[in-house]
Order: structure tokens, then C-alpha cells, then sequence
């Protein structure tokens, strides 16, 4: 996916938000490695993302588990996402999470 709104269609078709307009979820990010080139005004980032969540009927628990790889640019003083990849390593009950494929 390119571009703020294509990735925005995307977790609006995917992701379940409740009254309180969130999916009510954390996502805990871990084990961040980051490697700066301030020459060329570039960053990579590695790190681990456990994703929790309660709601009613589903106790506080880890429902997904992956990995992040990202890149970053620099523009003037502010770094800006260039690239975020997800890797999905564990799979836990994502029925309160996500949309079965065609819901809206």
C-alpha cells in the first residue's frame, strides 16, 4: 500500500472500531534497533509489536505477535516514515479485531 489514504481505506475495511472509536487495542512495541545515516538523512528500525486487546466478552490478551521493519527520510528538522514492512509471526483470536474479508 502507497499513500496516507490507501493505507487509511485499508484499516477502515480490516479493523472493527467500537462506539468509543477505536479498535480497542495497544500495540506494544519492543527490541527497537535503530540505525541512523544522518549523512544521507536515513534511518532503518527493526523491533518486535504485540498486539493486545479486551472487550467485552475477551479478557486482555496478545492477539497478534510480529515484526516491524521501517524506514525512515529526513525532511528539513523532522523525520517522516519512508517504508513500514509487517511480519506476522503469531496468530491469536482476531474475530473482535478484524473484518471477515468483504465486510465493511
Amino acid at each position: 500500500m502507497k499513500g496516507r489514504r490507501a493505507i487509511e481505506e485499508m484499516f477502515a475495511r480490516m479493523v472493527i472500531v467500537y462506539a468509543d472509536g477505536t479498535p480497542k487495542t495497544k500495540h506494544v512495541t519492543t527490541n527497537v534497533i535503530l540505525e541512523v545515516d544522518e549523512e544521507a538523512g536515513t534511518a532503518r528500525a527493526q523491533s518486535y509489536v504485540t498486539v493486545l486487546q479486551a472487550v467485552e466478552g475477551l479478557s486482555l490478551q496478545p492477539i497478534v505477535a510480529g515484526r516491524y521493519e521501517d524506514q525512515f527520510f529526513r525532511r528539513g528538522a523532522e523525520w517522516r516514515f519512508a517504508e513500514r514492512r509487517f511480519h506476522l509471526d503469531l496468530l491469536g483470536d482476531v474475530r473482535r479485531h478484524l473484518r471477515r474479508p468483504g465486510m465493511r
